[in-house]
């Protein structure tokens, strides 16, 4: 169980009302697990941050094999159990290699990475590592997304980093049935 029990539309004050029915009209039903459910607590976040998730998650350029990478990524920085559990099948799906989720997953190094994997992955590395990327590091990544591709990589990273934050912090736990080897953390 979560930190925090799960939101309660009485609980909320009468600004909050609205958003939150907007959520759950929109989503069809109160999330129970998830980043929803803990950000669900202040609707307007929930509104804003998760349709930002929605859109960085399905509708850029990257193709989904480099979205689900740089979620994965994301994921594994921040030791997040809960995302890299809802990714790392979609990662797969999406043409990443078994053998590069699990040295992912593992920690360990990743070998044989195609150039926009690299790209990811040394971006990544530098971004949350340091929160500033240097100029060869940049410009390979240019290189391979451009300009947009570029903007649109480290706004996925920055929003899946939130999320993962707001599901460590208030401890949201893996859902009932989760099958993936869970990350060693």
């Amino acid at each position: 169980m979560a930190r925090t029990p799960a939101v309660n539309r009485d609980s909320l004050s009468q600004d909050q009302k609205a958003a939150y029915d907007a959520f759950v009209e929109k989503r069809g039903e109160v999330p129970a697990t998830g980043p929803a459910s803990v950000m669900l607590n202040a609707p307007e976040v929930a509104q804003r941050g998760l349709e930002l998730a929605s859109f960085l998650r399905t509708d850029i350029s990257l193709s989904p094999r480099i979205r689900e990478l740089a979620m994965l990524f994301t994921a594994r920085a921040r030791d997040c159990l809960f995302i890299w559990n809802a990714h790392a099948p979609a990662g797969r799906t999406a043409g990443l290699s078994d053998a590069l989720v699990d040295s992912l997953r593992d920690n360990v190094a990743l070998a044989d990475l195609a150039a926009d994997e690299a790209a990811v992955v040394n971006y990544g590395r530098e971004l949350l590592g340091s929160n500033r990327v240097t100029q060869a590091t940049f410009d390979a990544a240019l290189a391979q997304f451009g300009t947009r591709g570029l903007v649109e990589l480290n706004s996925l990273i920055g929003c899946y980093t939130m999320l993962a934050l707001n599901l460590n912090a208030f401890d949201v736990q893996l859902p009932d049935g989760a099958t993936e080897k869970q990350l060693p953390v």
